[in-house]
């Protein structure tokens, strides 16, 4: 049984969103970002935004893996290791942020 906060530590449970200073735009299945406040581009690969794509959709973490994991023949222990390294990235760079106050 794997557990709901793993991965380094990294809380799945925990509701994240794009930055307010992030624009996104899918272009041919991958998806470009840039920061306003540091005027930086980022690019992610068909993976990347696939997970962008279900965070801004769900919200959670936890629910982006229970969906990827109905739609990709991954190991569920693999996925959230992958998964928390990738939004681990996009939170140190700040194009996503913690949702402090959920409805």
């Amino acid at each position: 049984m794997s557990s709901r906060i793993s991965g380094a530590g990294f809380d799945f449970l925990k509701p994240l969103t794009p930055s307010a200073e992030v624009l996104h735009q899918e272009l041919e299945g991958e998806t470009v970002l840039l920061d306003l406040n540091s005027e930086r581009y980022f690019g992610l690969d068909e993976s990347g935004t696939r997970i962008w794509t279900l965070l801004i959709e769900l919200k959670r973490p936890e629910a982006v893996v229970e969906r990827m994991l109905q739609e990709f023949d991954v190991d569920e222990d693999t996925l959230r290791a992958d998964l928390a390294d990738v939004l681990t990235r996009l939170l140190d760079c700040g194009l996503l942020q913690a949702v402090h106050a959920v409805e």
